[in-house]
């Protein structure tokens, strides 16, 4: 129901609803926008600030996970990248006790923030190499692996 241009007024109380109280009410709220189309995901950008400082303070990991992915559906320019939210992110990449999933979408989007100044990504490169040694989830380890490749096609080293 939510889908489409003309339902935003539904999208709006199915946002709502990834505010609510109650853990499970907010937690399909938010798995609900994870699943919708490209067009209807843009909706979500006029939401993109408020969702970050969401994402700054969350405990829940399950909640952290579905907005971390909203985000990673949005666009990032160079005008708009917001430090705080590049330092949360190099923070969960190198928090061992972190879930997988979140350091992996952590890295992603540290990337996309990054990738618009050589000195940021180098940093988010020496930050790489250092969790290389670790142990990495087959998960993880792609995305290390995919924002590498990344960085270094970059020429900038």
């Amino acid at each position: 129901m939510t889908q489409g241009e003309h339902n935003d007024n539904l999208k709006e109380e199915l946002y709502q609803l990834t505010l609510d109280a109650n853990r499970r009410v907010a937690i399909n709220a938010l798995w609900t926008f994870t699943h919708f189309a490209a067009d209807d995901n843009v909706w979500l950008f006029a939401k993109h600030d408020q969702l970050i400082d969401r994402c700054l303070n969350e405990k829940d990991a399950t909640k952290l996970r579905l907005m971390l992915n909203l985000l990673l559906s949005q666009p990032y320019t160079e005008e708009a990248i917001r430090t705080d939210f590049i330092d949360f992110c190099l923070a969960r990449i190198t928090d061992a006790r972190a879930p997988y999933a979140i350091r992996a979408q952590c890295i992603k989007l540290a990337y996309e923030q990054m990738r618009y100044w050589s000195e940021l990504l180098d940093e988010l490169r020496q930050t790489l190499e250092m969790i290389s040694c670790e142990p990495l989830s087959p998960g993880l380890r792609s995305a290390w692996k995919q924002v590498m490749k990344k960085i270094l096609s970059c020429n900038v080293y």
